[in-house]
């Protein structure tokens, strides 16, 4: 069964550094493109990062763009985001999402893990 499991929510100081993980099961992952989106109370969710599956091509919100790094491990069928200079405008619920490459379906998302930017 697919499966996405993201991890590494929590709460950050305003300034600060954190890194969440996404682990994928039952999927080819290196077929897969795999993004990040957020959705923050009272708002619509956005797409934060992408990558393709070969990990060759990566964009980035303006919002985020020189702040956060997606990176992705196909021998571990899991990605990354590595955040810095975190902002308490970050604070929302982070999302991960699989999109068959080439042919954009199947998709898959994760439960979602919380991260909190304090000030």
């Amino acid at each position: 069964q697919e499966q996405l499991v993201e991890s590494g929510g929590g709460l950050v100081q305003s300034g600060g550094s954190w890194r969440l993980s996404c682990a994928a099961f039952g999927l080819v992952f290196s077929t897969y493109d795999m993004n990040w989106y957020r959705q923050a109370p009272q708002k619509e969710r956005e797409l934060v990062a992408a990558i393709t599956s070969t990990g060759g091509s990566t964009k980035y919100a303006d919002s985020v763009k020189g702040r956060f790094t997606i990176s992705r491990d196909n021998a571990k069928s899991t990605i990354y985001l590595q955040m810095n200079s975190l902002k308490p405008e970050d604070t929302a619920v982070y999302y991960c999402n699989a999109v068959r490459s080439t042919w954009g379906r199947p998709r898959y998302w994760g439960q979602g893990t919380q991260v909190t930017v304090s000030s």
